[in-house]
């Protein structure tokens, strides 16, 4: 048990981070301080020193600082259900660290025969990171989710779901022509407008995201593939960069 509060220089020694950063984490709003004294000392009970734990966890996890701050402050935030998501992407982390240690061994044992760059991917890690983000970031974008989420859960979500394969599909049955075909950007249009109206408003840079989305994590890239056949995620990535990057233009 700890004390009934204790002070910056105390949660400094306890926790290893510095007087520094708890000020700047009360100047930011992530972490305040219980009290403060008529000193001016800054105080912390249990409750303080609990958020400060998740603050850690997340910070080990590369989380941005503001990001954690939306997380915790979400008011459908769960600390329990919070701590098994850290769970996971600690054991996820661990495993790309123990992925990466094999890959080095191999190299210092028998030298580099080929270089192999796929060990130093995180696409798992970053999409479990989204999907946290999402649910507990009370951002606009997963408001509007959460929205319309509603009216799926209402009996239409099974129909929407189908009418999106069905636009992989037809991208698929497109795929011997180019990306930057006009039917096929015509598709992509297509796409982002159905993704607004039916999920979250899809910018440019949503929907960029997306198209590295549907290659990088392998239960999209399956499904995509899956609909319009093989190659069809690759494909619609490479068609949406093309849309995107002409909207910059």
């Amino acid at each position: 048990m700890t004390k009934k509060t204790m002070s910056v220089h105390e949660v400094a020694e306890l926790t290893g981070i510095t007087a520094r950063t708890l000020h700047y984490y009360d100047e930011i709003g992530l972490l305040k301080p219980t009290e403060v004294t008529e000193a001016g000392y800054r105080m912390y009970d249990d409750a303080a020193l609990s958020r400060l734990q998740s603050i850690l966890l997340f910070r080990e996890l590369e989380f941005p600082l503001k990001e954690i701050k939306a997380i915790l402050d979400s008011p459908n935030f769960d600390s329990s259900e919070a701590i098994s998501q850290q769970i996971e992407l600690l054991e996820l982390k661990y495993k790309h660290i123990e992925e990466l240690i094999t890959f080095a061994r191999e190299i210092q044992n028998k030298g580099v025969t080929a270089m192999n760059f796929e060990v130093f991917g995180k696409s798992e890690i970053e999409m479990y990171k989204a999907e946290i983000k999402a649910k507990w970031g009370n951002t606009k974008a997963y408001q509007e989710y959460k929205q319309k989420d509603i009216a799926r859960n209402g009996g239409s979500y099974s129909k929407i779901a189908n009418e999106l394969l069905t636009m992989f599909s037809e991208l698929g049955e497109l795929k011997h022509l180019t990306p930057n075909a006009d039917k096929v950007q015509n598709k992509i249009a297509a796409l982002q407008k159905f993704i607004t109206d039916n999920y979250y408003v899809c910018t440019n840079k949503i929907l960029s995201g997306l198209g590295e989305m549907y290659v990088g994590d392998e239960r999209f890239k399956n499904n995509i593939d899956k609909a319009g056949g093989d190659g069809t995620a690759d494909f619609v990535k490479q068609a949406i960069a093309v849309y995107c990057n002409k909207k910059q233009m």
